[in-house]
């Protein structure tokens, strides 16, 4: 239950009649493949997505919630305690369920904040799809993972806030790499090498 605070921010309690469940004694007797609408609102998007296997409709939503790397995300979690990111990630995996005109323009600002490498790696193949089609996707981002895999890059700076403000290097990852007063440069030299050397090595 939301209670209001005015000049506070919002207070959210536990309601002793549904025990947090949200709905009623009668609406939680129904079950679907023996869980309840609580039992299935606290599943992961990715366990929802197996569980709503055979219903397309659902089961298609969840799938692309999973491919932008909102599989940890429960499928009740209220929108307002998204952060950043996965707000945009959201926004991002219900664009992808339309249609693909292959001329959109899809401005991001750092969509993998707190995502683990695994869920950056699925992002990042999401995105690649959506250039594939032909659409445009400019992505302001600090990972170098995210870096390295642009085909353009602007490194604004030289230093951060205030002191930057300035197009530093522009270039393919690897021709920012080569200039010395780029701090993203500085430091996608080495995973630069290191991507070159490891298929040499296999």
């Amino acid at each position: 239950i939301k209670i209001e605070m005015h000049f506070l921010p919002d207070v959210y309690v536990t309601c002793e009649e549904c025990g947090g469940k949200r709905y009623n004694r009668e609406t939680l007797e129904v079950k679907f493949k023996g869980h309840s609408i609580a039992d299935v609102l606290d599943m992961t998007i990715e366990d929802a997505e197996g569980f709503f296997e055979n219903v397309p409709p659902i089961r298609d939503k969840m799938h692309m919630l999973n491919e932008v790397g909102l599989g940890y995300v429960k499928v009740g979690q209220q929108a307002t305690t998204l952060s950043g990111g996965e707000a945009q990630r959201v926004k991002l995996a219900k664009e992808l369920s339309k249609r693909s005109t292959g001329q959109t323009l899809y401005i991001l600002d750092e969509p993998t904040t707190g995502l683990h490498f695994e869920d950056v790696r699925k992002l990042l193949e999401v995105l690649h799809r959506l250039v594939d089609q032909g659409n445009s996707v400019v992505v302001i981002e600090h990972n170098l993972d995210v870096i390295k895999t642009a085909d353009h890059i602007l490194d604004l700076g030289p230093g951060g806030g205030v002191r930057g403000g300035e197009i530093v290097a522009e270039g393919t990852p690897e021709q920012v790499a080569k200039v010395e007063g780029s701090f993203t440069g500085h430091y996608l030299k080495p995973m630069l090498e290191r991507a070159q050397s490891e298929p040499a090595a296999a």
